[in-house]
């Protein structure tokens, strides 16, 4: 079996006064907190809610 690649996503903006879609992204993407990092798999679903909220997330690794 392959290893999946993965990213490192941190945040980096708060979910504050955003929409709720984008705080159900965030959500979703497992952050809730100021620069908490997730490792996710990166797959065009994780890839599209990073690019829906692009001011909140950073890519770190990849």
């Amino acid at each position: 079996m392959a290893k999946d690649k993965t990213i490192v996503v941190q945040q980096v903006g708060s979910p504050i006064r955003r929409e709720k879609s984008q705080r159900a992204t965030l959500i979703g993407l497992g952050l809730n907190k100021m620069n908490k990092q997730r490792e996710l798999v990166d797959t065009p679903e994780v890839r599209g809610m990073i690019n829906k909220i692009p001011h909140l997330v950073r890519v770190i690794g990849e």
